[in-house]
């Protein structure tokens, strides 16, 4: 029988796979390394379990302690993971600007989330750095990981992505990038290629309002560089001791939308559904193609799984209030968008009393009418069964809806753009009808369009 004695000696020996469409024009031959098959769905796997490892010998670690750490989700999973396995507890201190699925995948492996204000500084005691570090020192027989600082991080990657990377090439690689946060991976993997052949090119990629790019090339720690941006697991605002500066060749800067669209991207034009910083690393190769031949051999390491961004960069709600989407919402999109996506429909037949109270309950003014077949054959709206109700103020309960029936709403496709859908609005005209690809109809008011401009 094949086995595992647990989840965790799955971690490492992930695939390499050749990327395609989306680096057409590259003339490199360009591989991803596809760290989320990793068991956390992320590379952050290696490292966690190195760092609990290397905790417990050193005595750092004991049983039934608690484990605490300031984590963007996947270093925290990484770590709940390792501490199922061996009894440990856990407390994990986020940012704000992370995705709800990070932290709700936190918690569903035990661990106490506390969530921290992004836009404060690194030493500001709200900080998520500080917090955890204060937790560690009050909190009973626990251990505070500290990632930015704990060598056993990049350790990890120099013992088991380093070599895995060197071996799946057969020693040709000239080039390897990746996004670098506390820079365990970048640094690790580098010092191990370097050390197979100097002349491999390590690239890191940051991101605009992080400090490593501007130090790397200075020296200089400069504070305005430091603003809050919406790009996950990657640049920082301080400088972690795991960063080994002289490793790398160059930092590689790319805007919050540019990689935000470039994971979009690598699902649709090539199957990978990956986090952020795979999206950030794919932009910043494609800036920097120039300086690649037909000869090179690139390796671009890929974070983590796009599962952890579903509610963020997979949504489109999320990307258009960014202006990352430069395609307009669609009448279906907008469907989507309504709570109540009940047809509310009149037939012929039915008393306007009836229909007042219908319209009342739903804050409709306009309303379809419908035949026995469920066929659109005509409209009511709220000034026309007002008037005829006027005429004869003691009968609206005999008084049917075919006597006041008027023009059909417009029906249109869920995929025209809210542009052209405007175009059917009016003073007179406030209702629409959606029609779907399953022929199912969808009510759309001025007010639904108002809420959504």
């Amino acid at each position: 029988m094949q086995y595992h004695e647990n989840i965790l000696t799955t971690i490492g020996d992930t695939p390499m796979v050749k990327l395609n469409k989306i680096v057409k024009g590259v003339p490199a031959l360009v591989l991803g390394k596809i760290e989320t098959f990793n068991p956390g769905h992320s590379t952050k796997d290696r490292m966690a379990l190195k760092m609990i490892e290397d905790a417990e010998k050193a005595g750092l670690l004991k049983p039934g302690g608690t484990i605490i750490e300031g984590t963007s989700g996947n270093t925290g999973m990484g770590l709940a993971m390792a501490a199922v396995i061996k009894g440990y507890n856990c407390i994990f201190t986020t940012t704000d600007k992370q995705s709800k699925e990070k932290m709700d995948m936190l918690r569903a492996l035990g661990a106490e989330v506390i969530v921290c204000p992004t836009a404060v500084e690194a030493e500001d005691p709200r900080s998520y750095y500080s917090v955890s570090k204060r937790l560690g020192e009050e909190v009973p027989n626990s251990y505070y990981v500290n990632q930015y600082d704990n060598l056993s991080n990049r350790e990890a990657h120099y013992e088991s992505t380093g070599p895995e990377i060197w071996a799946q090439t057969e020693g040709k690689i000239t080039h390897f990038i990746v996004g670098v946060g506390t820079g365990g991976t970048i640094s690790g993997v580098g010092k191990y290629l370097k050390e197979k052949n100097p002349n491999i090119k390590i690239w890191g990629i940051d991101t605009y309002g992080s400090v490593l790019k501007k130090y790397h090339e200075t020296g200089e720690f400069d504070e305005k560089e430091i603003y809050p941006y919406v790009t996950e697991g990657i640049g920082e605002d301080i400088l972690p001791e795991n960063v080994d500066f002289d490793l790398i060749d160059h930092f590689e800067k790319v805007t919050d939308k540019d990689g935000a669209v470039m994971t979009r991207r690598l699902a649709r034009e090539e199957g990978l559904l990956l986090g952020y910083s795979a999206g950030s690393a794919v932009a910043g190769l494609l800036q920097m193609k120039d300086q690649l031949t037909k000869d090179d051999v690139v390796v671009v390491l890929f974070h983590d799984h796009g599962s952890r961004y579903i509610g963020k960069i997979f949504n489109d709600n999320w990307m258009r209030e960014r202006g990352y989407l430069d395609s307009e919402m669609t009448a279906g999109e907008l469907v989507g968008r309504k709570q109540a996506k009940e047809f509310i429909f009149v037939k012929q037949g039915d008393s306007l009393g009836d229909v007042l109270n219908l319209m009342r309950d739903k804050d409709y003014s306009q309303m379809p009418v419908m035949d026995d077949n469920y066929k659109v054959i005509g409209s009511v709206s709220e000034a026309k069964i007002l008037s005829k109700v006027l005429e004869n103020p003691t009968q609206n309960g005999e008084i049917q809806v075919q006597e006041v029936m008027e023009e059909p709403l417009p029906i249109i496709p869920e995929d025209m753009t809210i542009s052209k859908l405007s175009r059917y609005m009016s003073d007179k005209q406030k209702s629409i009808i959606v029609q779907d690809k399953a022929m199912s109809y969808h009510m759309l008011t001025s007010f639904d369009l108002i809420r959504c401009l």
